[in-house]
């Protein structure tokens, strides 16, 4: 959230070709989306390539990445374009239930951010 970090790593990237937002959970204590950020571009390369093309603007340090994608012969970096950060956290459960915060990432069939504030959740 201090802006040091404008790219998310993946080993695996959406099958969804229409992304272009995505939600920020942020696990213990606060257990809830914080904010959101929009979607810049996506680089697809080997581990090492990506590492040379984003180290700077990565985040992590060296091993931490290495860490990250080994066995892997390609991972992603997703571009942090805009962030949004939400005056009011929202409680995943309230939509939900049986939420289970992802490891990887998980698909909306909705603008949650939007339908909180009609909602007043």
């Amino acid at each position: 959230m201090a802006g040091t970090k404008k790219y998310e790593f993946r080993r695996s990237i959406f099958r969804r070709k229409d992304i272009n937002s995505i939600y920020i959970y942020s696990s213990y204590p606060v257990k809830k989306i914080i904010g959101k950020f929009t979607v810049g571009k996506i680089l697809e390369d080997r581990p090492d390539l990506l590492w040379e093309t984003v180290k700077d603007q990565s985040g992590l340090d060296e091993s931490d990445f290495f860490k990250y994608f080994t066995g892997k012969s390609k991972g992603f970096a997703i571009e942090i374009d805009v962030v949004t950060l939400f005056k009011n956290p929202i409680d995943p459960k309230k939509y939900s239930e049986n939420f289970i915060p992802p490891q990887s990432f998980y698909y909306l069939d909705h603008d949650i951010e939007y339908r909180s504030a009609n909602l007043n959740l």
